[in-house]
């Protein structure tokens, strides 16, 4: 058995101002920095063998808090592109609160958490499941099935494209999964790449 452990990136600079961030490269507020090393505190049981995260900084710097807190610090790290957040498209760099008022509370709710809702020059959740679950089947689930702990520090969309196909929800349904800055969520993890357990913990901001 193994530990998957998933943790979305502390709140960035535009979480905090409600932008839509995207595919921007941000970095992480004081806040988001102390939301990773929160959660860290809950990792202090695991022993970790091997990180993912995106090519953008605000998870580097989230897995580093975390590292640190656990001293952890020579911690093999993976970066890549296939766990970006998703691209938002026309909507990127704009003020999400600004929009909703715009286009209407159930656009807007469509637009930011259905399965397969266009987003203008964008990527649907949809777009982003077809470049994670490749990466995961082919990059962390080997690693897992050899009992290998791993964290996967990245971004509110690619990891519910991931808890997505993990808790088996069906696309009608996926409108309801959610993860916030600093949360972590703990899948225990069989030798045969199986989901056995899972635990929620350090409930993050909702941004």
């Amino acid at each position: 058995m193994a530990y998957l452990v998933l943790v979305r990136h502390g709140q960035s600079e535009w979480n905090a101002l409600g932008l839509w961030t995207g595919q921007e490269d941000v970095s992480l507020t004081e806040q988001g920095k102390a939301e990773a090393r929160k959660a860290a505190e809950h990792l202090r049981d695991i022993t970790l063998h091997k990180a993912h995260t995106s090519s953008l900084s605000r998870t580097h710097q989230t897995l580093e808090e975390i590292k640190s807190a656990l001293s952890h610090t020579d911690l093999e790290t993976v970066q890549h592109k296939a766990l970006d957040e998703r691209h938002y498209g026309d909507y990127q760099a704009k003020n999400k609160w600004e929009i909703k008022d715009q286009i209407g509370d159930d656009e807007f709710m469509k637009l930011r958490r259905n399965w397969d809702h266009p987003v203008p020059n964008g990527e649907t959740l949809k777009d982003v499941h077809a470049r994670v679950l490749p990466y995961y089947e082919e990059r962390i689930l080997e690693d897992l099935k050899e009992g290998k702990n791993i964290i996967v520090a990245a971004h509110g969309n690619s990891l519910r494209a991931l808890m997505k196909h993990l808790d088996e929800i069906d696309d009608s349904n996926v409108h309801e999964l959610e993860i916030g800055t600093g949360e972590v969520v703990i899948y225990e993890i069989s030798d045969d790449g199986k989901v056995i357990g899972k635990s929620v913990l350090n409930e993050g901001g909702k941004a």
